[in-house]
């Protein structure tokens, strides 16, 4: 009897042991390829493991050409309005933004007017301007026959006299239009700090907090406002359709957007937000291109 529950619960060992050693070597089984492949760029599996279309950006088939731009990173509706010359409510509006505060990198933005052409590009402060280039069909002229020297005759003749060459009349210059704009000084303190290409995109102009800073022409006001990093409260004034004008780190705003300005008009009250000292930076930009205001502003 007690070899019979011996040998019962010998037994029963052993097929616990083949059973605990059947569970062990079988591993669970991950298909990782078949997952991942099925995932989107969201991280949804789609079913059959096809991955889902990527929507193009709005606007991506407008990438590249004149009149458009597209977005960068760090970039804001205000600061592209400001490098391209328009106001940022206008872009809001051609390319129907419901909500300005969200663009996202890659999207492609129309940043002139509809119905209107790109402006020149104009290569950094040179005044050198680069226009597209139009496809002319040329309609070759017939060759002009090159007179031949009068050849002496035995009788004495005189030589014929040729016809006097026509003088093309000198093609006028373009009229300046609305480049014919006579800034004014926006304040009445020394300067800082000249213009330069790579450090400083306008003028710096000395003052003491709460003096007068002035519109230098009649314009629209585009932007007023704190939303543009390094530049403090900022005043952004549109005068036509090539030039804006940028007043920084004031005290004081005093206008409002889309109200109208006069030369002169007090706009603000200098000051030293977003700076490191009371100070005017004042920048004219030409299409969106800062520029050397020496080129454009008054004799003091």
């Amino acid at each position: 009897m007690l070899v019979s529950r011996g040998l019962v619960a010998g037994f029963t060992v052993a097929l616990l042991l083949a059973g605990c050693g059947t569970r062990m070597n079988k591993a669970p089984v991950e298909d990782r390829g078949t997952y991942a492949g099925a995932m989107t760029t969201t991280g949804s599996p789609q079913p059959g493991g096809v991955a889902a279309p990527i929507k193009p950006l709005p606007g991506a088939e407008n990438a590249g050409k004149p009149g458009y731009y597209t977005v960068k990173p760090g970039d804001t509706l205000i600061r592209i309005g400001l490098e391209n010359g328009q106001g940022w409510k206008d872009i809001a509006r051609w390319n129907n933004l419901t909500n300005p505060d969200l663009i996202e990198v890659g999207q492609v933005l129309r940043v002139v007017a509809p119905g209107t052409t790109p402006p020149p590009v104009i290569a950094a402060d040179t005044g050198v301007v680069t226009r597209p280039v139009t496809s002319t069909t040329i309609t070759p002229s017939a060759p002009t026959a090159t007179p031949l020297p009068p050849a002496s005759t035995a009788s004495g003749a005189k030589p014929t006299t040729p016809p006097p060459a026509v003088v093309a009349a000198p093609t006028p210059a373009p009229s300046a239009g609305e480049d014919d704009l006579n800034f004014i000084w926006p304040a009445s303190g020394s300067l800082l700090a000249g213009f330069d290409e790579a450090r400083n995109k306008g003028y710096d102009i000395s003052g003491k907090a709460g003096d007068a800073v002035l519109a230098a022409a009649d314009g629209r006001v585009v932007y007023s406002g704190a939303g543009l990093r390094g530049y403090g409260n900022l005043v952004i004034l549109k005068h036509n359709n090539t030039f804006l004008t940028a007043y920084a780190h004031n005290q004081t705003l005093l206008v409002k957007e889309d109200q109208s300005v006069r030369k002169g008009q007090k706009i603000a009250e200098m000051g030293s937000t977003d700076a490191d000292r009371v100070k005017l930076h004042f920048e004219i930009r030409r299409n969106g291109k800062p520029v050397d205001p020496a080129r454009y502003l008054s004799a003091r």
